[in-house]
């Protein structure tokens, strides 16, 4: 395994780029691609396969290889050495950087996928589209409002020629879209308030110690990246492939702690269903504030206007043992690890990512005022969650998590955290992006960066 850490040459003007061209011979057939001699080749032809970069080798990144290993993967990218080699042990004829910076100047990309530590999700994502690249970034997108916006931005200018999911993969299961047709069809009745959880509790007191040097193997200054500076401990990679992520991601410079992590899984079952934009109000409550941890227990609450078939809505985000009410004694939420709740005029809806519990109240509640969708209104299945995304690349760029969807998430999960910082509830213009009634506030919409670190590279 070689490493290169010189930027290649940059890629010379063509009349035709690739990636254009994979799309444009997309849309002329599914299966089939005409190459520009006139011969027409099938699906799997070496002219019709992505030529995808991926950066983070390890731990999520194994979730990954089977789904691209039908395209070309040409580059890889992780500053732990011994993560590269794993991923080149899959893929040894890609070429291997340390510089996730560096990687993305390689002339021949069309496609990243991002599995990298939070705190650099969104400067890899912008850097990619500014590239004009398709982009797979898992959760969380950004560790800031700010950031969220700037890349939910850079998207939208783009989406006419980029392809972008996130990777909240359990929106895949079925169970999500029954839960949607439920609360959309009037099984609950009119919707009032949505709760959604998350059990994790991993308490930790601040940023760890300096202790011992960093392995040989191992860009340490590279894994800080844009995040202020803080010494090497082993601590923060004491977990192994899976739940590494659970060693740093609580901490303010590193994540964005369960909000960002189990929260973006969670939350994505409600917002699958209510069809939410921005809030104009958060409140938040929870444990003592602590400028280095993120905290376990927070309950954030967000004010969401009517829409064209729900009047206004409350959403409320609960983690670390803050829990909604049972509508029931008999219904123990917390056996649900993480769930969400929909209430309404006639009942409740209990679901987590593959289950749901309908409980009908009161006398009336007796579902004749449900109007049950026939089976050819059902919505089909959405398939494979990475493929739908490689799909996407080389067709018509629609996928079920793509940056507008998710930047929207993401940004509400993100002001619960503005507003538990700031100890007051806030009002939010989500057209400008400001909060109107508080400057301290305001200021924590974004996050402080190291020299020579840009996100918009």
């Amino acid at each position: 395994m070689t490493r290169d850490n010189t930027s290649p040459r940059k890629p010379t003007n063509t009349p035709v780029r690739r990636r254009t061209f994979l799309k444009a011979s997309a849309a002329l057939g599914t299966g089939w691609l005409v190459l520009p001699s006139g011969f027409v080749n099938g699906q799997d032809a070496p002219s019709n396969k992505l030529n995808i970069g991926m950066i983070g080798t390890w731990g999520r990144a194994d979730a990954h290889f089977d789904s691209v290993a039908s395209e070309n993967v040409v580059a890889l990218c992780d500053v732990n050495e011994d993560h590269l080699a794993h991923g080149a042990e899959k893929f040894p004829k890609a070429k291997t950087y340390v510089d996730w910076r560096k990687c993305l100047e390689q002339k021949d990309l069309d496609a990243v996928i991002c599995c990298t530590t939070d705190h650099t999700h969104a400067f890899i994502g912008n850097w990619a589209l500014n590239r004009d690249l398709h982009v797979y970034l898992e959760k969380p997108m950004a560790n800031s409002v700010e950031e969220a916006r700037i890349l939910r931005a850079k998207y939208l200018q783009k989406k006419g020629k980029l392809a972008t999911q996130v990777g909240t993969q359990r929106h895949a299961k079925p169970n999500f879209e029954r839960v949607k047709e439920l609360i959309q069809d009037g099984a609950v009745g009119e919707l009032s308030d949505v709760y959604v959880w998350g059990d994790r509790q991993i308490p930790k007191p601040g940023y760890l110690p300096a202790e011992g040097e960093p392995p040989k193997t191992l860009h340490y200054d590279l894994w800080i990246g844009p995040s202020p500076f803080h010494p090497y401990n082993p601590g923060y990679f004491a977990l192994g492939p899976g739940m590494n992520c659970l060693s740093w991601n609580m901490y303010w410079d590193f994540g964005s702690g369960q909000l960002g992590d189990m929260g973006s899984h969670t939350m994505d079952l409600a917002w699958n269903t209510i069809d939410a934009g921005l809030p104009t109000a958060i409140e938040s409550t929870g444990e003592e504030y602590n400028p280095e941890v993120t905290p376990v227990r927070m309950t954030a609450t967000f004010d969401h206007p009517a829409n064209d078939w729900r009047g206004a809505i409350k959403v409320s985000w609960h983690q670390g043992g803050d829990m909604p009410r049972s509508p029931r004694p008999y219904i123990d939420l917390n056996k649900i690890g993480h769930g969400a709740m929909f209430k309404g005029s006639k009942g409740f809806l209990i679901a987590d990512f593959d289950t749901r519990v309908l409980v009908p109240v009161g006398d009336t509640a007796d579902l004749t005022y449900y109007n049950r969708r026939s089976a050819e209104k059902v919505i089909p299945p959405l398939g494979h969650f990475q493929k739908e995304w490689t799909n996407a690349c080389k067709g018509e760029l629609k996928t079920s998590c793509d940056m507008d969807y998710s930047g929207t998430l993401i940004e509400q999960m993100l002001l619960g955290h503005v507003a538990y910082r700031a100890g007051k509830k806030i009002q939010y213009d989500g057209a400008a992006g400001r909060v109107t009634n508080s400057d301290e506030a305001n200021a924590l919409l974004s996050r402080k960066y190291r020299d020579a670190w840009t996100l918009d590279g």
